[in-house]
């Protein structure tokens, strides 16, 4: 059966970083040829967490912590103005989807002119329990995505729980105010880091591959036999997607070795809330049939795609 794509039907508070793109952290890179300027100027815009009362709080919030804590290091945060960010997203159709490929995260990135852009989803919600009939919860869902690479560069989830909506929310902006630090540290990072891809790129070690992740390189090479797994493993769906609820579609560009390893893995459509971990996990365990041509192995790179549901709660 065809790789290309595999579907996979399924059914923290943590961060997903760029690491989980499956880069090969082992490329040398010179440091010394190449130095970030002591003072940079990074263009970040906050885009709107939501349209409700905790939604637009929190984004207001978000956004006056990531100023003042962008002002804290030689790489400087500089805040778009909302107002043109908002009107920019809209004009490219973007509705607050929280799981998009690279191609559509840059798209997005050009369309409001920044470096980075953190979006999300934000809410107080009215919640039951056998433990306490009737309770609030507000949530933030934070996701901090590079304009240049489309990458996911950090999510993380801020939850708050109260009697009363108002409290709940309180709360809730309290723990933003404490997390827009490393939220800030994560995005100055992520800069450091393209900068120096920039200008001393990792060596290309996909060169010599057959690309078949796509249609058209499938379609180019109609002659070969694509790779197989000996076993179909399922990625787990994480506790902190059961928390939040998480329903999306995870692709991921994988090199297989003529001898069926798994070489580099990269996330092409991420969706936070550790499952882009979970792919990248369960492909690092595989093994496959190697693809080949005249019957003999090949390298390829391919398309896999696992597409996560909630499960369905057992009945009691």
């Amino acid at each position: 059966m065809p790789l290309r794509p595999v579907l996979i039907l399924l059914s923290v508070i943590s961060l997903a970083h760029g690491a989980t793109q499956g880069r090969a952290a082992s490329a040398g890179v010179n440091h010394s040829a190449f130095r970030i300027p002591h003072s940079s100027i990074v263009r970040v815009a906050v885009l709107d967490l939501g349209a409700d009362g905790t939604g637009r709080r929190a984004t207001e919030r978000l956004a006056r912590r990531l100023a003042d804590a962008g002002t804290n290091s030689e790489t400087k945060l500089s805040l778009l103005d909302r107002d043109l960010g908002r009107a920019a997203s809209r004009g490219v159709g973007y509705q607050g989807s929280l799981n998009m490929t690279l191609s559509e995260a840059r798209s997005l990135g050009a369309a409001i002119g920044c470096d980075f852009y953190v979006t999300g989803d934000a809410q107080t919600v009215r919640r039951s329990s056998s433990a306490r009939p009737v309770y609030f919860e507000a949530y933030a869902s934070v996701f901090v995505v590079s304009a240049r690479t489309g990458r996911l560069v950090l999510w993380d989830r801020a939850v708050a729980e109260a009697d009363k909506p108002e409290q709940a929310e309180g709360f809730l902006l309290d723990e933003l105010d404490k997390r827009a630090a490393r939220y800030a540290v994560a995005i100055q990072e992520a800069f450091a880091r393209e900068e120096r891809e920039r200008f001393n790129p990792p060596a290309d070690e996909g060169a010599g591959l057959i690309d078949l992740s796509s249609d058209e390189g499938a379609g180019a090479h109609t002659d070969l036999r694509e790779p197989a797994p000996y076993k179909r493993l399922r990625p787990a769906y994480p506790d902190s997607a059961s928390r939040a609820e998480a329903e999306a579609t995870v692709d991921a560009e994988v090199e297989v070795s003529a001898g069926g390893e798994v070489g580099r893995v990269e996330i092409v459509r991420w969706a936070g809330f550790g499952l882009d971990d979970s792919v990248v996990s369960t492909i690092r365990q595989m093994h496959f049939r190697p693809a080949t041509r005249d019957g003999q192995p090949v390298a390829v790179r391919v398309l896999l795609r696992y597409n996560f549901r909630r499960p369905t709660p057992t009945p009691q």
